[in-house]
């Protein structure tokens, strides 16, 4: 009996020091060397890929915005979105797709009104928008809704709405989206795009400066 209990109390002892010994490990020094090392080598992305304007963060490269007035570059459709119903805090929308088929009537309207509108919108005198014209990202959200991003040809179609609302030279707000349009990603995967957050804020800032 009396050997039974030692032996028990060495197995007791045993799994608590393993314990000790797995939480330091795993749950203090894995996650402080893990921050530490991309603190140091990946500083952007490791603090969530932060947009400054005029010292203040506005947003993330990797999260799209809504709500820009027909002044700024448009961003894609947010279908599928809804509002956040359990922590009503902070105005926040839950991320997520149409979940509606190819062939779905309701997705196929949803379509040709955004074609419309975007037709309509980007047509200034002089310069109509036509329904060809009009890229796919323009009128379909993103699985997720938040994509940050848009087409080089989204972005040169609204060049001409947005030189005329802010009276600038098509030629200026031209060359901002060229500037801001980015490659494939080490040349090879995904498609050219232009972040849409990050072009607004250089818009702002040569309004700023005219």
């Amino acid at each position: 009996m009396k050997n039974s209990s030692v032996n028990t109390g060495r197995l007791l002892g045993a799994g608590l020091r393993a314990l000790l010994m797995l939480t330091v490990l795993t749950g203090v020094l894995y996650p402080l060397a893990v921050t530490g090392v991309a603190q140091a080598l990946f500083p952007g992305p490791a603090n969530g890929s932060q947009i400054k304007a005029d010292g203040k963060v506005v947003g993330s490269s990797l999260i799209g915005q809504q709500g820009y007035d027909l002044r700024y570059f448009q961003p894609r459709p947010a279908r599928g979105l809804t509002e956040n119903s359990v922590n009503t805090r902070y105005p926040l929308l839950v991320s997520g797709a149409t979940n509606l088929a190819a062939d779905s009537e309701e997705l196929l309207r949803r379509v040709e009104d955004a074609k419309a509108e975007v037709v309509r919108v980007n047509s200034v005198p002089g310069h109509p928008v036509r329904p060809a014209d009009v890229p796919a990202d323009a009128v379909t959200s993103s699985g997720s809704g938040l994509d940050p991003d848009i087409s080089p040809a989204y972005a040169a179609l609204q060049v001409r709405r947005v030189a005329v609302r802010n009276h600038l030279p098509v030629t200026a707000v031209r060359g901002l989206v060229e500037h801001h349009t980015e490659g494939r990603t080490l040349g090879f995967l995904g498609e050219p795009r232009v972040n849409v957050l990050e072009l607004n804020i250089a818009l702002e800032d040569l309004v700023a400066e005219r």
